[in-house]
């Protein structure tokens, strides 16, 4: 079989390692079945296709789909303000979060030197005083297997949306999400296997009431 020009790969793993994803979960997140269809490029049998190109553009719109396609210009698209806007919703992360893709930005925020994707009002109190609520959280889309115990997430489940501190349990299976006011709030137990989606806090505006 002909080997096709390996920098396809060198341009799609650099996409990766920038959404902090691992290659099946981008694979997942950008609506492939199973990872195998980047795989088949990193070996060098698959080039990137118009529609692999268009469906990772779709989710990370400052990644330019010509250096995407022919390794011509820039990773990031001009478009992409270099100060680094993001779309900014007004809607609280853990009631609205699920829904983002029918919800319209009410405005942009600068965020420079901040890596993140969107970023969202915090109406809970749960984590305060690390987060009061009524701040802003900076999210960045990644998964499970990505997961830094100690950070802050926005977790997704069938059962349970909720903005947690992620701590690992001794079975390496089972998260121990922790709320900043643990008084108030109790630990939640969650399988890794059970999250459809997970925000890391990539930064906070704190807005205190």
């Amino acid at each position: 079989m002909r080997r096709l020009d390996d920098n396809n790969w060198e341009r799609l793993e650099s996409v990766i390692r920038r959404s902090n994803m691992t290659v099946n979960g981008f694979a997942k997140h950008i609506g492939l079945l199973r990872g195998e269809n980047l795989y088949q490029i990193k070996r060098g049998n698959n080039g990137i296709s118009r529609d692999l190109a268009a469906r990772i553009v779709k989710h990370f719109p400052d990644i330019d789909k010509l250096w995407l396609l022919t390794g011509e210009g820039t990773m990031i698209s001009r478009g992409a303000d270099a100060a680094g806007a993001v779309p900014f919703y007004r809607e609280d992360a853990e009631s609205s979060i699920t829904a983002r893709d029918k919800l319209k930005p009410d405005s942009e925020i600068m965020v420079p030197g901040v890596e993140c994707d969107f970023a969202m009002r915090v109406d809970s109190t749960a984590m305060a005083p690390s987060i009061p609520a009524g701040s802003i959280v900076l999210l960045k889309k990644t998964d499970a297997e990505s997961i830094i115990p100690g950070f802050e997430y926005v977790i997704v489940s069938r059962k349970i949306v909720t903005l947690r501190i992620v701590r690992m349990c001794t079975d390496g299976k089972t998260l121990r999400l922790v709320a900043a006011d643990s008084e108030r709030f109790d630990d939640i137990l969650l399988k890794k296997k059970d999250i459809d989606e997970l925000y890391k806090v990539a930064g906070k505006i704190l807005i205190n009431k």
